[in-house]
């Protein structure tokens, strides 16, 4: 998957982040995090950076970089876990947990790979276990085909009901509330609408997003045209900036650097 990651994904990105999160017991591990460098709306610089080296390192990393990057990521899952008072129960080395977050992944790269560059992902499907396999995720866990796949995509994704106090917390990502206000005022209308079109119909409606068809056609023009530009960019350009992640995460390796 090295020559496949885009740095243009992040439009999706917070889409993706609603997927993940819709899961209830996945968006509560976040909501009631005690883990503070991990918090986005105080830390939105290192929180990004970490998340787009685990997805850099996932996608174009070593065997050794990735146990290394796991071992990190794992000292900070090991204190994401649900109290007595927690709406639900969770634990962030819930593999079960860590599979839903991983098939959104997968999803993100199928839509993005497909909206920008026109290709089909299915031939790095069974590449793209490492999304959860670099984590907890057995690869007997993984669903055995595209089509597999599918059919566990679709029904989970059924199941989901985004509760008040989640989609208030997912509210404030769309508009993009953990930037300078000056900030998010300028993207906060474009973010919104990329978001909101790169997610699935059920997930709209549970998180109040009207969308119209309108809304749709403008969204494929702007897909085509965001494509059109980045199909003709040379291959690190397209990449950056998760080329520049892993360079970075290289060089904190080197120099025994926290990772996370």
């Amino acid at each position: 998957m090295n020559n496949t990651a885009l740095g243009v994904s992040l439009l999706a990105g917070t889409a993706n982040v609603i997927m993940q999160l819709s899961f209830a017991p996945v968006g509560y591990g976040v909501l009631e995090s005690k883990v503070d460098s991990g918090n986005l709306f105080r830390h939105p610089v290192k929180r990004t950076r970490t998340t787009l080296t685990y997805l850099a390192v996932a996608t174009m990393g070593t065997d050794a970089e990735r146990a290394a990057y796991r071992h990190a990521v794992n000292k900070s899952h090991a204190q994401v876990r649900s109290t007595a008072t927690s709406p639900v129960a969770y634990n962030a080395f819930d593999p079960e947990l860590q599979l839903w977050v991983a098939a959104c992944l997968y999803k993100g790269f199928e839509d993005t790979q497909h909206a920008f560059l026109g290709v089909d992902a299915a031939p790095h499907y069974q590449e793209a276990a490492v999304f959860g396999t670099m984590l907890q995720v057995r690869p007997d866990m993984w669903p055995p085909d595209r089509q597999a796949f599918e059919a566990y995509w679709s029904t989970t994704l059924q199941e989901i009901r985004i509760d008040q106090d989640i989609r208030r917390y997912l509210t404030s990502l769309v508009d993009l509330e953990f930037l300078p206000s000056w900030l998010a005022l300028i993207g906060r209308r474009f973010h919104r609408f990329m978001t909101t079109g790169f997610l699935p119909d059920h997930l709209r409606t549970e998180m109040q997003l009207p969308w119209a068809p309108k809304d749709q056609r403008r969204f494929d023009a702007t897909l085509r045209a965001i494509g059109f530009v980045v199909r003709r960019l040379p291959g690190p350009v397209r990449r950056f900036p998760f080329n520049a992640c892993l360079w970075d995460l290289r060089r904190r390796l080197r120099a025994g650097r926290p990772l996370t």
